[in-house]
């Protein structure tokens, strides 16, 4: 497992980089892609459904699966411990890469 990065970024831009650095297994960005298309299924359900307790499963569905990625794939921590608003932009952003081709899916 590799150890905290120490480097602040004072940018989404300059950190993004080292965020597609932390998801170069394509294992670990499949599962955070199955993650956050999942949330989006989850929310969607809530949303047509009115069943608002299906929202506390937001959480689990969109860090359970990408936190696996990179525990078991990756083998290093995920930067949400250290970026948490970075990183869970960088989820959307990547997801968003990988449908437009920018990044391997």
């Amino acid at each position: 497992m590799t150890t905290t990065h120490s480097k602040r970024y004072s940018s989404f831009a300059e950190f993004y980089p080292y965020y597609l650095q932390e998801h170069s297994n394509p294992t670990c960005r499949r599962l955070h892609y199955a993650g956050s298309l999942l949330v989006l299924g989850i929310l969607a359900y809530a949303l047509a459904s009115q069943q608002w307790l299906w929202l506390l499963a937001l959480p689990l569905a969109g860090y359970g699966f990408a936190w696996v990625g990179h525990f078991v794939f990756e083998k290093n921590r995920p930067a949400t411990f250290q970026y948490p608003l970075y990183s869970f932009v960088g989820d959307w952003v990547m997801l968003k890469d990988a449908f437009t081709g920018r990044i391997k899916f």
